[in-house]
């Protein structure tokens, strides 16, 4: 698959990249969760089996973040039926993480499970990103982590890409590109079957295996829609819930990013604007933004770089679809986006190799990171609507309409299953619920939590100030989270200690901000 495609689907599905703030620093795992014949572990001398419920565990390894060390866990897989109404048919085998509560700590029988975004991630693979986020919890719970399947260690489902650079494709080489990956993916996996709805179901399986009565989720941006499911079809078995970036259920995936990139842009390059020091420097870096797409859209340069991961001096082009890809994935995390405004300067006077060097390293790093056949099964099948908004008129945003375009001409080629009736109807619950949002997010902004929230009378939404997507780990933010699953009372909260939290400014120069 041509790497224009391959990065325009990606940049689609990474409103799910859980803890994507890891991505400049995440190194290729040595070690992998071990569960089998499916994945590659690294163990210690052998050791006796654990038991939990009617699940057998081996010690394993969980990948480690920036070349560290990796995470010593439990692992194990649960089979189940590819298709439920076919329960003699195929099977999955669903790869499962428990990390036990710490030896000192006062375990309950409620454990937390870690649902992961994409669609298409790990949540196995990825846990070592927000591993901290999760020390206070584990002081009273174990964590559950599950590879949803057709990601992961369950039956991945991932078409093989090239990495030639490619004009932007025709509909005919997206219908053969998609077709090529549907008839390779199809020789193991029914598509049909790998939609969310199956994975809640899919969940508490895990959960009746493991011998929990009741189960605590916490889910990052598409993960939010896989919790409020299951909280939806399972509220007796659900304790609480944490909606971290959430993606109402109300909302069908589409080609809106476009419009919420540009919303959280201006704020993040308003902050430059704000700035008497940065403003005279770059005046308006979004205006600027503009002109570079412009010029790289007419004569795409030539530039010479050093790779900021082998060190090796390059020559390649930089096209416009890279710095938007590069712009919006910067976005997610704001204290990273602070750079933009001098790269864009940079690019705007003819010099153009830091942010080709931004480009590689960002491709480098999303590369396999998501399971592009699971996140087209999920998308096409429960969020049909995309076909129609896809044509929406999006010129003179950054991403443009490439992508809603691209995801619907896939999605009339992509095996479709069947959703609920009431899938996309808001989640109306007693559940406790805590809701995150960053006032920043260039995905799911603050106004998808507070519409949300409104049908949770037991919920509480906390937007925090200066932040984008992904906002567990943000200032104290862990301590509230540990809190929260401690007490399941979102509004007895006291969370004035997100009042420190604020914009980051903007580097002047490569010496970084002005103090």
């Amino acid at each position: 698959m041509s790497r224009k495609i391959r990065f325009i689907l990606a940049m689609v599905v990474a409103i799910g990249f859980i803890g994507y703030q890891s991505w400049r620093k995440h190194q290729p795992p040595a070690q992998a969760a071990n569960t089998g014949a499916s994945t590659q572990a690294v163990r210690s001398e052998p050791a006796p089996q654990r038991k939990l419920g009617q699940l057998s565990f081996k010690p394993c390894t969980l990948p480690g973040a920036a070349g560290r060390e990796g995470l010593p866990a439990q692992c194990t897989t649960l089979s189940v039926p590819e298709n439920r109404a076919n329960a003699n048919g195929r099977k999955i085998d669903l790869r499962i993480a428990w990390i036990p509560v710490s030896e000192d700590g006062d375990a309950h029988d409620d454990p937390v499970f870690l649902i992961a975004g994409g669609p298409g991630q790990s949540a196995v693979d990825t846990y070592s990103t927000l591993a901290p986020v999760f020390d206070g919890v584990l002081n009273q719970r174990d964590v559950i982590l599950v590879d949803q399947r057709g990601t992961g260690g369950s039956n991945k489902l991932a078409c093989d890409v090239d990495d030639e650079a490619a004009t932007k494709p025709d509909d005919a080489t997206i219908a053969r590109e998609m077709q090529a990956c549907i008839d390779t993916l199809s020789k193991r996996a029914d598509l049909r079957q790998y939609g969310t709805t199956e994975a809640v179901a899919d969940l508490d399986a895990v959960r009746e295996a493991i011998g929990a009565k009741q189960i605590n989720l916490y889910g990052v941006s598409y993960g939010t829609r896989v919790t409020q499911q299951y909280a939806m079809r399972h509220p007796q078995q659900t304790r609480s819930i944490v909606l971290d970036s959430v993606v109402p259920n109300t909302l069908h995936l589409s080609n809106i990013w476009a419009r919420n990139l540009d919303d959280a842009l201006a704020l993040q390059f308003g902050v430059c604007t704000k700035d008497a020091q940065c403003k005279a420097k770059f005046g308006d870096p979004r205006a600027e933004l503009g002109s570079v797409l412009d010029t790289l859209r007419k004569s795409p340069p030539q530039v010479s770089y050093r790779d900021p991961l082998s060190g090796e001096q390059k020559t390649e082009a930089l096209s416009a679809d890279e710095v938007a890809g590069l712009v919006r994935m910067f976005a997610y995390m704001p204290a990273i986006a602070s750079i933009l405004p001098l790269q864009i300067h940079e690019a705007a006077q003819g010099r153009y190799a830091g942010l080709k060097a931004l480009t590689a390293m960002l491709h480098t790093q999303m590369k396999d990171q998501m399971a592009m056949g699971m996140q087209l099964s999920v998308v096409c099948a429960e969020d049909a609507g995309m076909q129609a908004e896809a044509v929406q008129d999006n010129s003179g945003t950054v991403l443009g309409n490439d992508i809603g375009n691209m995801m619907a001409k896939a999605c009339t080629l992509w095996p479709k299953g069947k959703v609920p009736a009431d899938f996309h109807d808001a989640l109306k619950t007693n559940v406790p619920a805590l809701v995150l949002e960053g006032q920043f997010d260039p995905v799911t902004p603050p106004r998808y939590g507070e519409e949300v929230a409104k049908s949770l009378p037991n919920g509480r939404l906390l937007v925090l100030n200066g932040q984008g997507h992904n906002v567990i780990g943000a200032g104290c933010m862990p301590r509230l989270f540990a809190k929260f699953i401690e007490t399941a009372d979102a509004k007895s909260l006291d969370a004035k200690c997100l009042d420190a939290l604020s914009p980051t400014p903007s580097f002047i120069d490569y010496n970084g901000w002005t103090p």
